[in-house]
């Protein structure tokens, strides 16, 4: 099974949630709903919707409670998406302007709060002290994951394990909490609902590993903004962590990135990407995340035999071998 045919499974509740997401900010016609629908309607993968729909099968699916934590999860993403690329100063997305492009910073910052405003309102419905303990718990992690990363832009002597720290905060567990509050909320077995949250986390830090090397391997059309955004803004992602630990290839490392900080120019980022594809990193990048898929496959085995379990397995390998 590809992943449009596992997509096509779930299509009645993606298309529930997507009428719930064009619903959230209601009948206004202000300028405020224009830009939150604006990165809404540009499309996305919706994993995080997903994923909720999927644990719910583990449960009771039916529960009008999935819903509304399944649209608040990709809210609470599309809002930080928003927030993002303000500070990266970021010109396209999903391959069409930002929100900050299309109108202005101050405009993006107010509507990233007014979209995460909206995700709080629908998930307050939901009558589980414990489910909103979780989500809001993951929200104050991955706002100390972005602004770490913040902190170590263009940091050449960072260790691996901010690397490490910081994709799980910013990326990973808001996907892994999105697997275990749509089980949660479906009312599925607590032992479920924490193996899920596990494969979760799993999905989550190879996703962005991946999301990392297409940053250096992808084109503009394959991942909806230009290549090398994350040098450009100063991220070091794995694959360049890594290059910069090999003596033979520090040094130019160093001189290139610096001209990136200093410049921005498109030249030194393709100068730079062409010395880590020649390294060996994207290689060793992509065994580490097949090696953390892995252990999310093994951790799959382990939950209830139904068709959900399958379309886990499927998901995972989507995650591993996506192009976009």
């Amino acid at each position: 099974m590809n992943v449009i045919s596992l997509f096509m499974r779930y299509q009645s509740d993606m298309k529930a949630v997507e009428q719930a997401l064009l619903d959230v900010f209601g009948q206004e016609k202000t300028t405020l709903k224009e830009s939150a629908t604006h990165l809404l309607k540009a499309g996305g993968k919706r994993l995080r919707p997903m994923l909720a729909l999927l644990g719910a099968r583990f449960g009771n699916r039916q529960s009008s409670d999935v819903l509304n934590i399944a649209v608040p999860l990709e809210l609470i993403h599309m809002a930080t998406l928003v927030h993002d690329d303000v500070i990266d100063e970021a010109r396209t997305r999903r391959g069409q302007l930002t929100v900050m492009a299309k109108w202005d910073a101050r405009t993006a910052m107010y509507t990233g709060d007014f979209i995460f405003a909206h995700a709080l309102r629908i998930a307050c419905t939901i009558r589980n002290p414990q489910l909103h303990q979780i989500l809001s718990l993951s929200i104050v992690h991955m706002c100390r994951g972005e602004f770490a990363q913040m902190r170590r832009f263009f940091d050449l002597n960072q260790p691996l394990i901010e690397y490490w720290r910081r994709i799980k905060r910013k990326t990973a567990l808001l996907i892994a909490v999105s697997c275990q509050l749509g089980s949660m909320a479906a009312g599925a077995d607590e032992v479920v609902s924490s193996l899920l949250y596990q494969i979760g986390y799993d999905i989550g830090m190879a996703f962005q590993i991946m999301d990392d090397l297409l940053d250096l391997t992808g084109t503009e059309k394959q991942i909806g903004k230009p290549p090398g955004n994350d040098l450009k803004q100063g991220n070091l992602t794995l694959p360049v962590l890594l290059a910069l630990r090999m003596p033979n290839l520090r040094e130019s490392l160093i001189s290139g990135i610096a001209v990136i900080k200093e410049t921005q120019s498109p030249s030194a980022i393709k100068q730079v990407i062409e010395i880590i594809k020649t390294s060996g990193t994207i290689e060793t990048s992509r065994e580490i995340a097949e090696r953390v898929i892995a252990r999310a496959l093994s951790r799959i085995a382990q939950l209830p035999a139904q068709k959900e379990r399958d379309d886990l397995i499927h998901l995972a390998n989507f995650v591993i071998n996506r192009s976009n």
